[in-house]
């Protein structure tokens, strides 16, 4: 249950709770119901009662700051009819807290530390409101802050394995496979005669997202050794009938296993950049230790600067325009020579949602991938949408490069 009337408006998406619904499911918890509710003390109140009906367990985010609508404590205490009291051990780290900024604490900040004596509080180290653990007739209830990673951290640090205490599970394991490359369907089709002859605790679901598809296998029974032979030899049946579709497992990442290939190999890469505006280096600097790899890399948004950066041909241009396969590849050619890497890669088109042509419709992207003695380009035709143009570019280029690795080096 996710509590905020910036959630209901639409002002903040609600990561919460595709969060904490992963979370518990990977740990043997079946997910009935989920609900989001404003700041009132009415909805609070109903959904809690109803969660209460409905499940073993029930898990808030929200409501829990310091200013006047974050009313969830109250209405909770009001609800378990318990009195409020100050807990000292929270001020003592909150005040902690803030002098190591060189500050001290708000008044609205002592007032968080007021608690229901009715719960037990369960210490948020990555915030100043605590989350509180409620019991009532066998079942619980558990508030955190709204805040995704203080959220995150009570559920991994606090909940979780309080949880698992009181209540036993039957063991559920999950593998993700992660591919790029292919659609759902066609997924589907190749690894159908896999997933067709699973056994009955078997579940697989398919998640596409823009270029990529994610295949969770998920397994449940008594024996977690048996259960994790079992599910690693169905992981290893399905790799096998599309290996160049798969990148990785769980929560790795294309940019990261990139990296990971570029430093066994030891070799460099740069970006030359146009309609993507530095997507594509963000992504390959995201990852921790990118520096043993990625040398850097160019946005040259414009024609002159695609002249005077990476020596791209005036009479290319005119030609051909900045759209073209002639033009990504003389910006590949010079990102290899300005930057000195191994590999390079080039991106240039229309993200949308105007500006394109009827030779050139919005969507046109066209990317040069290689180095001094092989260069491969691509075509795509996109959508309208500018955001999802552009990850998709990216996706796109991070898969690519990965393959041009693997069979050249």
């Amino acid at each position: 249950m996710t509590i905020g009337d910036e959630l209901l408006i639409g002002q903040i998406v609600n990561t919460n709770v595709a969060w904490m619904g992963e979370f518990v499911t990977l740990h043997g918890a079946e997910v009935v119901g989920s609900s989001t509710v404003g700041d009132t003390r009415e909805g609070i109140e109903r959904y809690v009662r109803l969660g209460l009906e409905e499940a073993d367990v029930v898990l808030l985010s929200g409501g829990l700051g310091p200013t006047k609508d974050d009313i969830t404590k109250r209405v909770l205490a009001e609800f378990f009819e318990s009195e409020m009291y100050f807990h000292e051990d929270t001020y003592e780290r909150l005040c902690k807290m803030f002098a190591s900024f060189g500050r001290e604490p708000l008044p609205s900040h002592k007032e968080q530390c007021y608690m229901p004596r009715a719960a037990t509080v369960l210490t948020n180290k990555r915030g100043t409101a605590p989350g509180m653990w409620f019991e009532k007739e066998g079942k619980v209830v558990v508030s955190m802050p709204g805040v995704p990673y203080e959220m995150k951290y009570l559920m991994e640090q606090e909940v979780m394995p309080g949880l698992l205490k009181k209540y036993t599970t039957l063991p559920s394991l999950y593998r993700t496979i992660l591919t790029a490359g292919a659609g759902e369907s066609v997924i589907a089709d190749k690894i159908a005669a896999v997933t067709d002859r699973l056994p009955d605790n078997y579940k697989v679901a398919f998640l596409p997202n823009l270029g990529k598809v994610r295949v969770r296998l998920g397994v449940t029974g008594l024996d977690v050794e048996d259960l994790r032979v079992d599910l690693d030899k169905r992981v290893k049946e399905i790799v096998a009938v599309m290996p160049k579709l798969v990148f990785g497992y769980d929560m790795e990442t294309q940019e990261g296993v990139l990296g990971d290939l570029l430093r066994a190999k030891g070799l460099t890469i740069a970006t030359a950049e146009s309609c993507t505006g530095g997507y594509l280096a963000h992504r390959l600097t995201g990852v921790s230790g990118s520096s043993a790899y990625y040398q850097g890399g160019l946005i040259t948004y414009s024609n002159a600067l695609k002249i005077k950066e990476l020596n791209v041909c005036v009479e290319t241009l005119e030609v051909h325009g900045a759209v073209s396969e002639e033009v990504v590849k003389e910006m590949l050619a010079g990102a290899l020579e300005r930057f000195g890497t191994d590999v390079s890669v080039s991106i240039s088109g229309i993200a949308g949602p105007m500006g394109g042509t009827e030779k050139k419709p919005v969507g046109t992207i066209w990317l040069a991938i290689g180095n001094t003695n092989k260069v491969e380009t691509y075509k795509l035709q996109l959508g309208k949408d500018r955001l999802k143009n552009i990850e998709y570019t990216g996706n796109f280029a991070l898969n690519k490069l990965r393959h041009f690795v693997l069979d050249n080096y």
